[in-house]
């Protein structure tokens, strides 16, 4: 029984270990930060291993607890700060070298940050993670139908926020450029 539980837990790190700490990196200050959440992303999974599940759904059980371990974490801070600190970061490693473009993306960020927790999460689990409605719902345990209310609903209020800070939202790309962080994703 003992072998089974230690297998079951040993296809599943091995499987997610690399999309977890992707998870983590992306959300965390500090690479000190990201590896404590997914060390106890981990812990907590080897703890309930009975309620893992098999194959790949483990990886999106995986990513509903490490949502949860990362919500305690930035609990104890300033999660906003933090925040907007990790997407000026990125923002200024993707597009330091266009400085014509800085007032729009510093107008993006502000736009994306504007948006309530849960909307810059649903929005990040598509742009960042790739996930799709389904794995979405299953990550974050709601109905596909309820993702895919949230998502529509996210979509809006970033566009209404663009729209307001004057960035033009287009079909073709949603935000303009077409090569903005959050890129065509959304």
């Amino acid at each position: 029984m003992d072998d089974e539980r230690s297998a079951k837990f040993e296809a599943a790190y091995n499987r997610a270990y690399g999309q977890i700490t992707a998870y983590a990196v992306r959300r965390c200050d500090s690479p000190q930060d990201a590896a404590d959440v997914v060390a106890e992303t981990f812990t907590v999974a080897w703890r309930r291993v009975d309620e893992l599940p098999e194959g790949p759904e483990a990886t999106l059980w995986l990513y509903g607890v490490a949502r949860k371990v990362l919500a305690n974490h930035f609990r104890s801070g300033n999660r906003r700060r933090e925040r907007t600190a990790e997407l000026d970061a990125e923002l200024a490693d993707r597009y330091g070298h266009s400085p014509d473009t800085q007032v729009e993306l510093d107008a993006i960020g502000r736009a994306f940050l504007s948006l309530s927790d849960d909307d810059r999460e649903l929005l990040s689990l598509v742009a960042w993670e790739g996930l799709e409605r389904d794995e979405i719902a299953k990550a974050l345990g709601l109905s596909r139908n309820a993702v895919r209310i949230r998502l529509h609903r996210a979509r809006r209020r970033l566009s209404r926020a663009l729209a307001s800070a004057g960035v033009h939202v287009t079909a073709e790309s949603r935000l303009v450029p077409a090569e903005t962080p959050l890129g065509g994703a959304l």
